[in-house]
């Protein structure tokens, strides 16, 4: 049976793992390999994406009860928040961010890409280093 820091290891863990690759992309990027890019944001998006549905099912589904211990915890919850703050607008930018790439639609999608790329780095930061694995 899992326990909610171990899912939230797992988590940090994949975090870490598709900002590697996000990193992988934007040097692509710089070296003027733009369809190289796209391919691997598009392996980004569905891995992200792959992992917060699989989350949410977890969570809401197979074990609501996983973090009950953050809900009962201020400090956590808080935490948690501050998180989400984060996480789900990079979440909500994805799609469009795709879109906007895949249909050559230059500036707005560097316009994107900066709100992402905050929206990313506090993902990052409050979800490696403000949730509990332990």
């Amino acid at each position: 049976m899992l326990t909610g820091p171990q899912v939230i290891f797992f988590l940090q863990t994949a975090v870490v793992a598709v900002t590697i690759l996000l990193i992988v992309s934007l040097v692509a990027l710089s070296r003027g390999q733009v369809k190289l890019h796209g391919r691997i944001n598009l392996v980004f998006f569905v891995l992200t994406l792959t992992t917060v549905v699989g989350f949410e099912i977890l969570i809401r589904f197979v074990e609501p009860q996983l973090f009950r211990y953050i809900h009962d915890n201020p400090a956590l919850l808080s935490g948690l928040r501050t998180h989400l703050c984060f996480s789900v607008p990079a979440l909500l930018l994805m799609p469009a961010m795709l879109y906007t790439g895949m249909r050559r639609r230059r500036e707005t999608h560097l316009f994107l890409a900066g709100l992402f790329a905050l929206a990313w780095l506090g993902t990052l930061i409050t979800g490696l280093f403000w949730l509990p694995t332990e």
